[in-house]
């Protein structure tokens, strides 16, 4: 199995927070990666839009996937910042990780995240570290 398999099916584990929270990494390879949160009634905050923790751990669950399957194992995030620029709604919310950075040690993530009409809800930049760091 090669090592964009092999970080699908670690991180869409079903019996792992990701899952429980209606998360699924549907792509990784060439540093990038791509994932998509099943909007449910717990996704949501009290308005009805979707909580800005479950935005966050939708892009910080795709970049750090994008990292692993990128460069070579398993990375802590390190810091992430993300920038909500409109409510969040829908039945899905898609998330595109692309690299700004990957280093021997520390890898930097730029982030998009998407309504189901194709509108940018939020944008980031998430920065991990290697637990392993290449030599």
């Amino acid at each position: 199995m090669n090592r964009e398999a092999q970080v699908l099916e670690r991180v869409n584990n079903p019996n792992l927070f990701n899952s429980h929270n209606g998360i699924t990494v549907t792509a990784v390879g060439g540093g990038k990666a791509q994932g998509v949160l099943e909007v449910s009634s717990t996704s949501l905050n009290p308005h009805g839009i979707v909580h800005g923790g479950c935005l966050y751990t939708l892009a910080d669950t795709v970049a750090g996937s994008a990292v692993a399957a990128s460069c070579g194992g398993p990375c802590v995030t390190v810091s992430g910042t993300l920038e909500f620029l409109r409510p969040a709604t829908g039945e899905a919310i898609y998330c595109t990780a692309s690299p700004k950075k990957l280093g021997s040690t520390i890898c930097t993530m730029e982030v998009e995240l998407t309504n189901q009409d194709h509108k940018v809800v939020a944008t980031g930049t998430f920065i991990f570290m290697l637990v392993q760091p290449k030599v």
